[in-house]
């Protein structure tokens, strides 16, 4: 069920999910009764509250959105929190975990940063908008997501993307333009102070991980942050 798992703060942990929790999103064409059970699992494993895991409904913007328990699922490519579970739904972006400390306790974010986010900056939207709700020494987990060796763009495109942020210039293994989104992520965390404790592996190259690249008609895996006893 899980890619990885681990407990990143006292009281806080995060996970990635693979294929063996199956696919979580809403809006690739699943039957969405399945769909709400596979989520409702995924509560029951992580040991959080029935329903109270929060899903965005994910558009490739810059939004980041304040979250508590009874918050609907918001147009929105980042969610923080004060203690609220949080999920992001990815196949080839990179779910982008964050976890930091206030003096209200953990505060916590996730952000989908696919090819838009990162060049527009939904990362750092995220920690300063964890910043204004006092939270310090951010420190950000990185799932699997699609990396720079795998990802062959236009070169104007490369160029567009590269102009905003200058680390995700890359060359695919065949010698292609690329863009490697995870670099451009971790100098923007790096900008903004955060330090990186994980970064996964590339989602196309990892058949447990869906992979949009791989498959047009695949599933969303998620990144997962909550706060436990």
């Amino acid at each position: 069920m899980f890619h990885w798992r681990a407990g990143i703060l006292p009281g806080v942990s995060a996970a990635f999910t693979n294929n063996g929790a199956g696919n979580l999103a809403l809006h690739v064409g699943d039957d969405p009764e399945a769909v709400r059970q596979r989520r409702s699992r995924l509560e029951q494993e992580i040991g959080v509250g029935a329903g109270s895991l929060r899903f965005m409904n994910q558009v490739h913007g810059t939004d980041v959105v304040l979250m508590d328990s009874v918050s609907p699922a918001p147009e929105a490519d980042a969610m923080v929190s004060r203690g609220t579970p949080l999920a992001v739904m990815v196949a080839d972006c990179i779910p982008v975990i964050l976890a930091g400390a206030s003096a209200d306790g953990p505060v916590l974010a996730v952000a989908h940063a696919g090819r838009p986010g990162v060049a527009h900056g939904v990362i750092p939207a995220a920690v300063e908008r964890m910043a204004s709700l006092g939270a310090t020494d951010i420190r950000a987990w990185l799932g699997p997501s699609i990396c720079g060796r795998c990802y062959e763009v236009p070169g104007a495109m490369q160029e567009e993307v590269v102009a905003a942020v200058p680390a995700t210039r890359s060359t695919t293994s065949w010698g292609t333009p690329g863009l490697d989104l995870p670099a451009g992520a971790r100098s923007q965390l790096e900008n903004a102070g955060v330090m990186v404790e994980y970064s996964g592996p590339c989602t196309l190259e990892t058949p447990s991980q869906y992979s949009y690249r791989r498959d047009r008609h695949t599933g969303r895996f998620a990144g997962l942050v909550w706060c436990h006893d």
